[in-house]
């Protein structure tokens, strides 16, 4: 008698572990059937947004954007603009006169980090051919071009590269510029672009993941701020005679600075090729031969 109640017991523990073990094995089939429904309608109305969107920013390119704190705005750029003529102007004249192969190769290697960002936005644009087009690039620069300091992928006919963020990913999904503002140190914005450089540190940026975020042993904090540094004086290097010429022959300099950067954004959102004034990125070498 004690024999069969004790198997009577071992096999209801058993059927009950079964039991539970189904289960959960049914729910972890039931949620990631539900992530990939939500992730399929979320790429699906990436798509659908990023058209209609850019339907949208066709219609309003000539809108005016809010000016809801222009009194610190002007603060902030005076700021910024003094900070430019102590350190950011005088670093970006020494810059140009490196040799043309360091300011090549320095420009090519931030711009290699940046594709860390275009590449999920994207994929949030619905844009998966050039998702593809650029994750080959960053390859084949990461490998074949040193950590990216050669660009032997334009080589290939992986060029026309477009930097994008995620305030542009925003535009593209329609969203309003909202409030102009200047940021400290990181200039011109809009309310919505500094909503989308939010989502750099919130996971968004792999390269900001990798070096502030993680502690990886072979990368750090200081590796990513002194990037962002290197490219902010590698673009004021690029725009430096546009720069201060706008500067000299502006009647409200600040006024110019915003009207330029607002239209850059938009042409940015629309994918255009023209290049605005003061907000040239291109490679070094087509800088020179204008």
């Amino acid at each position: 008698m004690t024999f069969l109640l004790q198997f009577i017991k071992l096999y209801s523990i058993k059927y009950t572990f079964t039991f539970v073990k189904d289960i959960n094995i049914k729910n972890l089939i039931m949620k990631k059937f539900f992530v990939l429904l939500i992730l399929s309608y979320f790429i699906s109305f990436s798509a659908y947004a990023g058209s209609e969107g850019q339907e949208e920013l066709s219609k309003k390119k000539n809108s005016e954007v809010k000016e809801c704190f222009e009194g610190l705005n002007r603060g902030i750029f005076a700021f910024n603009q003094a900070l430019d003529t102590i350190v950011f102007e005088p670093l970006a004249k020494g810059y140009r006169y490196l040799p043309s192969p360091i300011r090549s190769g320095t420009s090519n290697f931030v711009g290699n980090i940046s594709t860390l960002l275009t590449i999920p936005n994207n994929v949030l644009q619905g844009d998966f051919g050039v998702a593809g087009k650029n994750t080959l690039r960053f390859v084949v620069n990461s490998t074949v071009g040193i950590v990216g300091l050669f660009d032997p992928a334009s080589a290939i006919g992986l060029n026309d590269y477009q930097k994008e963020d995620f305030g542009q990913t925003l535009g593209r999904w329609g969203a309003g510029e909202g409030c102009y503002v200047v940021l400290p140190v990181l200039g011109p914005s809009t309310a919505r672009d500094a909503l989308g450089a939010l989502g750099n540190y919130l996971g968004g940026d792999a390269w900001y993941n990798i070096t502030v975020r993680n502690d990886t042993h072979y990368v750090s904090d200081f590796d990513y701020y002194a990037s962002k540094g290197t490219e902010g004086i590698d673009f004021r290097a690029k725009n430096f005679g546009s720069i201060n010429n706008l500067e000299e022959n502006s009647i409200d300099f600040y006024a110019s600075v915003k009207s330029l950067y607002l239209q850059d954004r938009r042409k940015k959102i629309l994918n255009a090729d023209d290049i605005t004034e003061t907000q040239d990125d291109s490679d070094w070498e087509e800088i020179e031969t204008q």
